[in-house]
């Protein structure tokens, strides 16, 4: 079967058992861009991401004998929930490896969804190497990316996206292994040549955008990042050849940038992506996209996000976009020193969120105390008028990071 074919084929084999997820025109993100800009929302997908898709076409071809056999798959979020899911709507048993550091959140959702949860290792490399084991005394593994069925559930989006956007001229799609964006390239290209196809990944974990490059597998060094979804060392196997057939760029984006796409689809959208699901808008927005189409589909793969993370998120999103600053100012330690700062602060409609007082720091001169003040502003034009202000006064600032 050719995989355009077993494309059409998985669509026809999982359309009861998933969603056919929105996708929305954003004349927000549109004027922003100055391009037609539709978001393809796998993040309102069951389970919270497009995995189940693969997931659940790979189980569906299983014979009963597979079946009682199990699965075993290894993963820190999306795929562990996928396949549980899947199996769980199967009737298989589902044994899924996640990291031992893995958030409480994301091994509660795993088991709500009918997989049993197995701890081990320090990363999903590990727990993928410890998962094989369980497959060879006797489980199935299910690869998150490699494996040709899996891949052919997820390029069931490319068909969607063609129905939904006819004239799509160009479609962002988040790049881990290639799993997502070697089908929708497969599916795309054998209905729509000129359409491109655009992978992102983040420059913490670049290892399709290196083995583009040199034109052979590369591995590399993964850093902590916030699209921890597609943080893998190498691209697959089976995933390469199709991207160096079907992807037309991939571009690089960093952790700043992730976060303000991620917080501008909150803002401006009531969308909750994770920070792989946010990529193709941070790099849309950075505008280093060779590509000049003008009507673009970016696919939000997941809306995963761990809650305790969002603080963190949302003060770097706003602190990248000029809408939060943090300032060191030394006062006198006199009585109203501190209510005529703030007094201030607030006659340039500055938000404080956060008040510092300190004295004895060796740094701080006797008579003296230090006030580090986090406001909220409009951004970079308020911040100016803000330290105009201040320094007006006979204030001595010092702007934080």
């Amino acid at each position: 079967m050719k995989l355009w074919e077993e494309i059409e084929s998985a669509r026809n084999k999982i359309r009861r058992a998933i969603l056919r997820t929105p996708m929305i025109y954003s004349d927000t993100l549109s004027k922003l861009t100055g391009k037609e800009v539709f978001l393809k929302l796998e993040n309102l997908q069951k389970t919270g991401s497009f995995k189940i898709r693969g997931a659940y076409y790979k189980l569906s071809r299983f014979t009963p004998p597979m079946k009682k056999r199990g699965v075993v798959a290894a993963s820190a979020g999306n795929h562990a929930q996928g396949v549980a899911l899947a199996s769980s709507i199967l009737g298989i048993h589902s044994t899924i490896v996640m990291p031992e550091g893995v958030s409480l959140a994301k091994q509660m959702a795993t088991q709500a969804y009918g997989g049993e949860v197995v701890l081990f290792g320090q990363n999903t490399d590990e727990a993928l190497g410890y998962a094989k084991k369980l497959a060879r005394d006797g489980k199935f593994l299910i690869h998150p990316f490699d494996d040709g069925q899996v891949i052919a559930g997820q390029g069931t989006i490319g068909l969607e996206i063609l129905e939904e956007v006819p004239g799509v001229e160009a479609i962002i799609a988040p790049m881990g292994g290639g799993g997502l964006i070697s089908e929708i390239a497969a599916i795309v290209k054998k209905r729509r040549p000129n359409v491109k196809i655009i992978g992102v990944q983040s420059i913490h974990a670049p290892s399709a955008y290196y083995s583009l490059k040199r034109k052979k597998i590369v591995e590399v060094k993964v850093k902590p990042t916030l699209a921890d979804g597609i943080a893998i060392q190498r691209v697959g196997e089976i995933t390469f050849p199709m991207i160096q057939k079907g992807v037309d760029e991939i571009i690089t984006v960093n952790e700043d940038e992730i976060a303000s796409a991620i917080l501008l689809l909150m803002e401006r959208k009531r969308i909750v992506a994770e920070g792989a699901g946010a990529t193709p808008l941070a790099a849309l927005l950075s505008k280093r996209l060779k590509t000049r189409s003008k009507k673009i589909v970016l696919v939000i793969s997941g809306g995963n996000i761990d809650f305790h993370l969002l603080d963190r998120i949302i003060e770097k999103g706003l602190a990248q976009t000029g809408r939060l600053i943090r300032m060191s100012i030394l006062l006198k330690d006199v009585p109203g020193a501190l209510a005529k700062l703030t007094s201030l602060a607030a006659q340039h409609r500055a938000n404080i969120l956060h008040i510092i007082h300190e004295r004895a720091a060796k740094d701080i001169p006797i008579g003296f105390s230090k006030v580090i003040l986090v406001l909220e502003t409009r951004g970079p034009d308020h911040i100016r008028e803000i330290k105009k202000g201040l320094a007006g006064k006979g204030y001595s600032l010092q702007m934080l990071s």
